[in-house]
C-alpha cells in the first residue's frame, strides 16, 4: 500500500487466490472494515464526531430518524472499535460526551475519499442501475 504498510498488500495489486476463501474473506480487515463503516449510521456518525465533540442528545437532534436505542448501540460498537472515546463528567445527572480517537481521525481521509468518488461518479451509477432494470 504505502512505505510505512509494506507487509499489507494492496486491494488492487494483489494476487487473489482462486477460488476465494470464504474464511479469509470474511475476515479481511478489509471486508470488516467496509462493514463496519457501512452500516446505516456510522458513517453519520463519525462525520458529526469528526467536526467535534458531541453529547448524546445532540448527536440524537443531528440525525433525523435515529432511535435513541440504535444511537446507543452504534456508539458502543464505534467505542469497542476504538473509534470513538466517551466520556463521563461527574455532574448531576451524569452526562457523557463523545469525541473521535485518534484511530477515528485518522480513518476520515480514507472516508472522504470514498465520499468524493460516490458524489463524482453517483449520476453514472444511477444511470447504469437503472439501464439494468430494463434489461
Amino acid at each position: 500500500m504505502t512505505d510505512t504498510h509494506t507487509d499489507v498488500p494492496s486491494v488492487v495489486t494483489e494476487e487473489l487466490p482462486d477460488p476465494v476463501p470464504a474464511q479469509e474473506y470474511e475476515e479481511c480487515p478489509v471486508t470488516v472494515t467496509l462493514r463496519r463503516v457501512g452500516d446505516k449510521w456510522t458513517l453519520l456518525l463519525l462525520v458529526l464526531l469528526g467536526r467535534g465533540p458531541r453529547r448524546f442528545n445532540r448527536l440524537h437532534r443531528e440525525i433525523e430518524g435515529i432511535s435513541q436505542r440504535m444511537l446507543t448501540r452504534t456508539l458502543r460498537s464505534l467505542e469497542t472499535d476504538g473509534l470513538i472515546h466517551r466520556e463521563v463528567f461527574p455532574t448531576v445527572p451524569p452526562s457523557v460526551e463523545y469525541s473521535l480517537t485518534p484511530l477515528g481521525h485518522s480513518l476520515l481521509p480514507a472516508l472522504s475519499a470514498l465520499a468524493d468518488w460516490a458524489v463524482e461518479h453517483g449520476d453514472e451509477l444511477v444511470r447504469a442501475r437503472a439501464g439494468s432494470d430494463g434489461a
